[in-house]
């Protein structure tokens, strides 16, 4: 009777997943302008744009990536004991909003390790990072033989069904309302904890191998030799 339920509420948990993940695609979207503002003015950051960030230390920018994780974190724990209250009936709805607070944290990783999403390619980046989040490994094939308007709606099916098994394994103790409301808020702030620090993983390893290539450029052009002056 256990094992139904489980799996019962592991399809309407996908289900939930599938529909955040889709709606967070199309609509909740970080606005790159005005979140370099606020790396600027809340985060301190010292640049001009988002280029500048391969010329800072990446340890301040590690540290701006852990204030932002701990921000969505406390969103999400916030957002989790208000739905917790319901119990476990209220876990569906609260994967809609969870879905959005966890891509919007992605988000500001991607922009802050100075990757922005303005093309196809850069999107379908931002989401092989949420995958790399939940665990699932994506061929770079794929994107290679797919347009984005079809390769997220396949990534996002991947990444629910992946995280809907554990995300209804640590689920499974929201029975009792008023309990559910404290399991709630933590495990909404776990959720997004590790899928935080998971895409900034990835964001941080793809930043070092573009400033060691950025690096290595300006090194070649350092020790070319000029050409003599033409007589």
């Amino acid at each position: 009777m256990a094992e139904e339920r489980k799996s019962w509420l592991r399809r309407r948990v996908e289900t939930a997943l599938v529909r955040g993940l889709t709606r967070a695609y199309s609509t909740v979207r970080v606005d790159p302008e005005k979140f370099l503002l606020q790396l600027r003015g809340a985060y301190r950051v010292p640049i001009s744009g988002y280029h500048g960030v391969f010329s800072l230390d990446v340890g301040e920018l590690d540290d701006v990536a852990e204030a932002i994780i701990r921000s969505g974190m406390k969103l999400a724990a916030i957002e989790g004991a208000g739905f917790g209250l319901g119990g476990i009936i209220t876990i569906v709805p609260d994967m809609g909003i969870l879905s959005a607070i966890t891509m919007r944290t992605i988000q500001k990783l991607s922009l802050l390790y100075g990757f922005e999403f303005n093309t196809d390619n850069e999107i379908a980046e931002l989401w092989i990072a949420a995958a790399s989040a939940a665990g699932v490994d994506i061929s770079r094939d794929l994107i290679e033989k797919e347009v984005v308007n079809k390769f997220v709606p396949k990534v996002i099916q991947r990444i629910a069904a992946r995280a809907s098994t554990e995300v209804v394994e640590k689920w499974a103790g929201r029975v009792i309302p008023l309990a559910s409301s404290a399991i709630g808020a933590g495990l909404n702030y776990w959720f997004v904890r590790a899928w935080g620090r998971r895409a900034q993983a990835h964001f941080r390893a793809r930043h070092l191998v573009v400033r060691e290539r950025v690096a290595l450029q300006d090194w070649t052009v350092a020790a070319e030799p000029s050409l003599p002056p033409r007589s």
